[in-house]
């Protein structure tokens, strides 16, 4: 995997923190929402852990946090 690639799973990871954060969302209750275990919730926001997720389950996680799922794409440089 690149660096570029990592560090756009960080951003990714670090956005949804964010959002979820924001909506007073604990990362048990959006993994319960989503269908996915908390420890995945919480690998996929660890800016070390590069964790993939699926289409499907990024669409699940914008419309719990009724977030748009472009927002998580929005990296900052």
């Amino acid at each position: 995997m690149t660096e570029q690639r990592v560090n756009q799973y960080k951003q990714l990871g670090l956005t949804i923190a964010y959002y979820r954060k924001l909506k007073g969302i604990t990362q048990q209750a959006l993994a319960e929402a989503v269908n996915l275990s908390r420890t995945h919730i919480s690998n996929l926001e660890a800016p070390n852990m590069p964790t993939s997720i699926s289409l499907e389950k990024l669409f699940d996680i914008a419309e719990v946090l009724n977030v748009p799922v472009k927002n998580f794409f929005d990296f900052r440089d």
